[in-house]
Order: C-alpha cells, then sequence, then structure tokens
C-alpha cells in the first residue's frame, strides 16, 4: 500500500533539495516521478528553487481551487483541458513542494491519491508560520500522513531551529499576512524557541501579546 509522507523543518533545513535528491533517486533507477507545488508559492515561477542552487521545472502547479486528485489523474493520463496529449505517464511517486500551502480538501486528496491510485505522495513544507501559526496544508497533513519526518537545522546560536522569523529590510516583525514568500515579499530565518522568545519579546502568536 503507497503512503501519504509529510517531511516538514524550519525554513533552510533543506526540504526542496532533499526533495530533488529522491526525485533522482527514482529517476536513476528508472521509475518515473511528477513533481508539484502550490502556485502560491510565486518564488522560481513554476520552478522547484533549492538554497544551494539547484532547481527544477515542476509537472504541474495546484492552483487554491483544484481538485488534485482529477489534477493528478488527468496528468497521469497524458491529458490537459481534457485532450489527450501524450502517451499516458506511469508514475511511481508524486512528490509536492511548499506543501503548507495547499487546503485541507487538497491535502485529503493526496491520501486519495496514495490509497485509491496507489502512489507514493511525498510532500515537504514547514508546519507554522512567522507567528507560529499553523498552515491549513501543513495541520492537516500532521493530521493524516501516514509518516512524519522532521528535517532538521539549527539557529544562529547552535540549538535546534523550530521557529520561522519574518524579516523586512532587516528588522523581524511579527504582524502581517499569513503569507509572504520568502525571497520575494520577505526574508526569514530559522530561529529557536529562545531566541525567537528574545526577538519577539515573548510574544509565542497573534493571541500571546
Amino acid at each position: 500500500m503507497a503512503k501519504l509522507y509529510f517531511r516538514y523543518g524550519a525554513m533552510n533545513s533543506g526540504k526542496t533539495t532533499a526533495l530533488l535528491q529522491v526525485a533522482y533517486n527514482y529517476e536513476e533507477r528508472g521509475q518515473h516521478v511528477a513533481l508539484a507545488k502550490p502556485a502560491t508559492d510565486t518564488k522560481g515561477a513554476r520552478h522547484m528553487v533549492s538554497r544551494l542552487g539547484v532547481e527544477r521545472e515542476v509537472d504541474f502547479l495546484i492552483h487554491p481551487a483544484d481538485d488534485v486528485l482529477d489534477v493528478f489523474r488527468r496528468f497521469a493520463a497524458g491529458k490537459e483541458g481534457g485532450t489527450l496529449i501524450e502517451k499516458p505517464r506511469p508514475l511511481d511517486a508524486l512528490l509536492i513542494d511548499e506543501a503548507q500551502f495547499l487546503t485541507a480538501r487538497q491535502v485529503d486528496d493526496l491520501m486519495r491519491i496514495a490509497l485509491l491510485d496507489n502512489v507514493p505522495v511525498l510532500t515537504y513544507g514547514i508546519r507554522t508560520d512567522f507567528q507560529t501559526v499553523a498552515f491549513p496544508g501543513a495541520r492537516r497533513l500532521l493530521e493524516i500522513a501516514h509518516t512524519l519526518e522532521e528535517l532538521k537545522t539549527i539557529c544562529v546560536c547552535g540549538r535546534k531551529a523550530i521557529f520561522n522569523a519574518r524579516k523586512v529590510g532587516g528588522h523581524f516583525i511579527f504582524d502581517g499576512d499569513q503569507v509572504a514568500i520568502d525571497g520575494t515579499d520577505a526574508t526569514y530565518e530559522s530561529l529557536c524557541g529562545n531566541c525567537y522568545l528574545q526577538e519577539s519579546s515573548g510574544q509565542l502568536s497573534p493571541t500571546s501579546s
């Protein structure tokens, strides 16, 4: 039975690099994968971009209103807009980056792909935003994924980083919209709990100040 995986970590924990390595490993063995990401992630346009400089174009983007099961099945069947454009593609895995930007319904679709189509679905993303609030997609993945795996990184102080702090103009901020794309609308720094509290003046969520 195929499974739904969620591999999560703070910013700069190597999630995209790990995903691209997994894709390479599958393909090196003659297997076929599909790569996708939410259209919300405008960084790199149609490309997954690793901080190490490695990048790859996705096979399809997932828009907020998309039925992911339908999009995946059309792609696997070689169809676009209901029209056959090439031969069906036998797929051995679906790999999704920035999975926190998916809706809860779309995460349920990923579970259906794993269970009904017997295709492993490997998702990568962060758990919480810059205010330590869970993203809808991440929350649902934590609830239903068969396997949860943490990818670790460290804070500037050397402790394990667990939070994603937002910077604008070189300064940490703790108010604003949940989504601001890294490198486009803001930058981010991974912090441990102690350093996050220090920078936020003790604030851990929008309601704790």
